[in-house]
Order: structure tokens, then C-alpha cells, then sequence
């Protein structure tokens, strides 16, 4: 069989989930599966690939599709928790005594306090804390899951204390006899060579992603005003310029000076410190506010379950709370991610329970779970300790818990097909016929086509992998080398090549099927995923777009 064959074939998977998601508009529940199924068929009659690797591909996938599963848990429990106690309200309103324009409230909570969670836990995490809040202030369903995950692109790159840099790239290229004489060449350890490379995808982050609070606010106003307008979007250009500078500028001088463990922590904590006193001010914001239509004017598919107001506590039960009260639980919960990724003692306990399975069904895949050290399970501790926190009643908290399990049944399929799909997608390296695994061939494909313009394609092959396998740090362990050895052929600098292969990551993370169903699930906004990815697949372009012409013109500059 041809290599071009191979190529269309191995498409086959991304394309049958565009096909059923976009086009055919089939809900992820019913479109996952089948996705499953026929990348499982591709896999096992044309890739020959051994039923045992298919099985264990599959199992490692339902693991992993169990910790979203409990990431989504975590999150609806604190929600319905803070629902319950009386919070909500008393949040939405502090939000709104800073600004009542959804423009502003989008760039702070989305933005800002979304990139700040990233840079504490990853995991998909920002989505599924930051759309309730959304919610809670106002925002339709969809118009808050579509600005959660547009915010996953400049942030994720160094998202989870640096883990996609840190773990990422490093499982991608260590020990590696080509990696290592190059670096010997340069007189580089693989640390400091990977500290240049987060310095460059800051830069390009930054030059990207400072339009980012723009498009937010565009895509608010056209998506979801009473007139479809980019005009007023556009209104809100100062204040997104400034918010955009507030967290980049951080940012990127974070990852020249500390590393790649912090420039997204630092842009989230300092843009907060910085955007908020500004808002207080009233400096930079539109001179004319924008609001959504009337509640009763929003059309269905807009609507989630969190509109429909499950029966909260009566009022007269609800402790009185102040604004410090209703936030410490999302203080708590900053507190704790941040704690558990960076300070030893509490990450060492939380990583002591681990649960690891080798050589599965006699392969050489293998699970391992750290189920303490997940977010979720912060999350749920500080569901907990708000029930003392916010002094409430036991019949409030057992509602809240009540709450938080149904939705879960309902996006098992959904979550679990498109988890599934992507480790069986991924794990088509052993075959019988001795060809790379269907991304690798993909990958290869590209770089064939591309030459010597490739760093204009390279963000491509980043976002493959983020959008099958819903992870930057899974798209950097398979594609590093790759992207490596596809500059080092093509004497393009290396570290431009990875940097562009991080933001690539980054950008899939925005249309990633897991994300968006995990993001939905937790205001019961399902069966509209193809609508989302339909919406979001205009900033990923942007962001790939911009970041591959920067790529190109960069090229040109000597760095290894």
C-alpha cells in the first residue's frame, strides 16, 4: 500500500469526528463511539495492528476517561455546593459591582482567573470552574463553554507548573543518541535547551495570544447579542488590549527569568493584581456597555442545565454570606492546586497512592493513576470544607451531592468514546507491517508536503495531537522528536520548531472533543458539541494562522 494511501487512511479518525460532530451535527454521544469503532476497524484490518495492543489501548483509554469523568464530578460538586450554600448569588454580584458589561467579566473570570488555574492544575480544569462562574453571572450555557475553552490556548503551553515543557518534551527527547550529540555540539544540558524553547513559545504565545481578549469579546457580541455585531465587540478594544498586556507581559518575562513552571501562574496572579483595580477605576472600558438579550429572548440552544435552576435551598435557610465568604472557596481551591504542585511535602503525600499496571495484556502499555494528587480531588475537599466554611445545612450539602451525580451518566458515552479513540489512534505504532503510528504518519505526510516552510506547518502537527489526545503534554511526548529530527533535515533552528509544536498543542487544546464535553457537561450543555467546535474552530485557525507566519519569519534567526 502507498504512503499517500496510509496517509488518507490514517486520517480516516480525525476526519469521521469532524464528518459526524460538524457536519452531520450528531451529538459527541453518539458520534464518539462510532468513532471509536471505526478507528479500532482501520487499526486492526489495515494498520494490522494486534488485538492485544487495540484491548489495552482500550483500557488505558477508561482510565483515563475516569479521571475526566472525576474531573467533572469535582467541579459540579463545588458548583451545586456554592449553589446550595447561598454563594452563587452573592458572587454574581460582586462580579457585577466591578462591571456589568459581559465583555469585562469575560476577559477577568475566562482570561485572567482561568489562566491563573491552568497554571496551577491544567487537566482541562479552568473549563469546568470557570463556565459555572460565567454562568452564575449571567452568561448563556454556550456563550460561557465557548469563551472557557477559547482561554486554553496561550495558557496551556505552561499549564500545570510547566508540565507539557517539563514532562512533555523531555519524554520526547530523552536519552534520544541524536538529541544528545546536538546538544553536545551546543554545550546545552536538555533543562536549559528546554528553558530556550519555553522562551520562545512565550514569545510567540505572546504575540498571538494578546489578541485572544479581542476575539473573546467579538465572539460574544456576534454569537450572542440581540444583532449579530462585531462593532460592538470591537467596543471593548482598550480594555482588551490592556488585559491582554496584563497577563502576557507577566508571562513572558516569567519564562525568561524563572522557567517554564510559572509564566502562566505569574500572568494569571499579576493580571488579576493589575485588571482589577483598573476595572475599579473604570479606566479603558467602552464608553457604552453591552449586555445580552433579555433571559426569556435566549433561544434553547443556548441554554444549559444551570438556566433551569435546579431547586435551590429555601432562602430563609441560606446563611447570609459576604463577598470575602462566597469567594474563599475558590481561593481555598487556587490555594491548594497551587500547594500540591509546589511544595514537596503535599505533592509527595497526594502522589503516594498510585495505582500502576504494566506491560498490559503483554504489551508494554501501562496505566498509572494518581487519583489523591488529581484536581478533582482538591475540588472536593473544598466542596467539603465549604459546608463549614459557609456554616450550611446538612440537608443543603446532600442536595448539592445529589445533584452533582446524574450528569455524569449522561456524558460517559460521549467522554468515554472520544478518550477511547484517541489511545487507540495513538498506541497504531506496533503493527505488523512496520509503519508509524497513524498520528507519526499524518505528521510525516505534512512534512512531505511542507519543505522548507515548514515552521508555517509545524503548529499543525501540535494541534493533531492535542485535539485527539485532549492534552499539550501528550501532543509534546509524541511529536517532539518528531518535529526535532523534521528541523533537524531541513536545517530549520530546532528550538523555533518545538516552540511552534507547543503552541500548536496549545491551539488544539481549544477544539479538543474531551475538553469541550467535560467543559459542557458541567451546566448540562450536551448533545451541542459539533455547534461548539463549528464556533471554536475560527480562533484555533487564528491561533495556528498567526503562529505559523511568525514561525516563517523567524526562521531566519540563529537559535541552534
Amino acid at each position: 500500500m502507498s504512503t499517500m494511501i496510509h496517509f488518507l487512511v490514517a486520517a480516516i479518525p480525525l476526519l469521521s469526528v469532524f464528518v459526524l460532530l460538524v457536519v452531520v451535527r450528531w451529538p459527541a454521544g453518539r458520534a464518539m463511539p462510532l468513532a471509536y469503532g471505526i478507528t479500532v476497524v482501520l487499526a486492526l484490518v489495515v494498520w494490522q495492528v494486534p488485538w492485544q495492543w487495540v484491548a489495552a489501548s482500550t483500557i488505558q483509554g477508561g482510565v483515563i476517561a475516569a479521571e475526566i469523568l472525576y474531573i467533572v464530578f469535582g467541579a459540579i460538586l463545588l458548583l451545586n455546593t456554592l449553589q446550595a450554600s447561598g454563594a452563587l448569588p452573592v458572587i454574581r454580584q460582586s462580579l457585577l459591582s466591578l462591571s456589568d458589561d459581559p465583555r469585562i467579566q469575560v476577559m477577568i473570570i475566562a482570561w485572567l482567573f482561568g489562566g491563573f488555574i491552568e497554571g496551577a492544575s491544567g487537566f482541562g480544569t479552568p473549563a469546568v470552574i470557570c463556565v459555572p462562574l460565567l454562568v452564575a453571572v449571567g452568561f448563556p450555557a454556550m456563550a460561557a463553554v465557548m469563551a472557557a475553552l477559547i482561554i486554553q490556548s496561550t495558557p496551556s503551553t505552561f499549564g500545570a507548573v510547566g508540565t507539557p515543557i517539563v514532562v512533555g518534551i523531555t519524554s520526547g527527547l530523552q536519552g534520544v543518541p541524536m538529541v544528545q550529540s546536538y546538544l553536545a555540539k551546543l554545550g546545552l544540558d536538555l533543562k536549559v535547551y528546554l528553558q530556550q524553547a519555553g522562551v520562545v513559545a512565550a514569545g510567540i504565545h505572546g504575540l498571538v495570544g494578546l489578541g485572544i481578549p479581542l476575539i473573546l469579546s467579538l465572539m460574544l457580541t456576534y454569537y450572542f447579542g440581540a444583532q449579530r455585531s462585531l462593532q460592538a465587540g470591537w467596543g471593548a478594544w482598550r480594555f482588551a488590549l490592556f488585559s491582554g498586556l496584563a497577563f502576557i507581559v507577566p508571562y513572558t518575562l516569567a519564562a525568561v527569568f524563572l522557567g517554564p513552571e510559572f509564566p502562566t501562574l505569574m500572568g494569571g496572579l499579576v493580571g488579576l493584581a493589575v485588571t482589577i483595580p483598573v476595572v475599579q477605576r473604570g479606566w479603558f472600558l467602552p464608553a457604552t456597555a453591552w449586555h445580552f438579550p433579555p433571559r426569556d429572548h435566549w433561544p434553547v440552544q443556548w441554554q444549559g442545565r444551570l438556566e433551569e435552576s435546579p431547586a435551590p435551598v429555601a432562602a430563609a435557610e441560606q446563611p447570609r454570606l459576604s463577598p470575602f465568604q462566597a469567594w474563599l472557596p475558590y481561593g481555598v481551591v487556587g490555594g491548594l492546586l497551587l500547594l500540591s504542585r509546589v511544595w514537596t511535602p503535599l505533592r509527595g503525600a497526594l502522589q503516594s497512592l498510585t495505582f500502576t499496571w504494566s506491560d498490559m495484556l503483554g504489551t508494554s502499555l501501562a496505566i498509572k493513576t494518581q487519583p489523591l494528587y488529581l484536581p478533582p480531588t482538591l475540588l472536593v475537599v473544598t466542596a467539603m470544607l465549604t459546608y463549614f466554611l459557609h456554616g450550611m445545612k446538612p440537608a443543603a450539602w446532600q442536595q448539592a451531592l445529589r445533584q452533582s451525580l446524574p450528569i455524569l451518566v449522561k456524558v460517559v458515552a460521549a467522554l468515554g468514546g472520544s478518550v477511547l479513540m484517541a489511545r487507540v489512534f495513538i498506541n497504531t505504532g506496533t503493527n505488523a507491517l512496520g509503519l508509524e503510528s497513524m498520528p507519526l504518519t499524518l505528521a510525516t505526510g505534512i512534512a512531505g508536503i511542507a519543505g522548507a516552510t515548514w515552521p508555517l506547518f509545524a503548529p499543525m502537527v501540535g494541534l493533531i495531537g492535542a485535539f485527539v489526545a485532549g492534552s499539550v503534554t501528550v501532543s509534546n511526548m509524541m511529536f517532539s522528536l518528531f518535529q526535532f529530527g523534521v528541523a533537524e533535515k531541513l536545517d530549520l533552528p530546532t528550538v523555533l520548531v518545538l516552540a511552534l509544536q507547543c503552541v500548536g498543542a496549545s491551539a488544539g487544546n481549544i477544539v479538543c472533543v474531551s475538553n469541550v464535553v467535560a467543559a459542557a457537561a458541567t451546566v448540562g450543555l450536551l448533545g451541542r458539541e459539533g455547534v461548539l467546535i463549528r464556533r471554536l474552530s475560527w480562533p484555533t485557525l487564528y491561533y495556528i494562522g498567526v503562529a505559523g507566519v511568525l514561525g516563517l519569519w523567524l526562521r531566519g534567526l540563529a537559535w541552534g
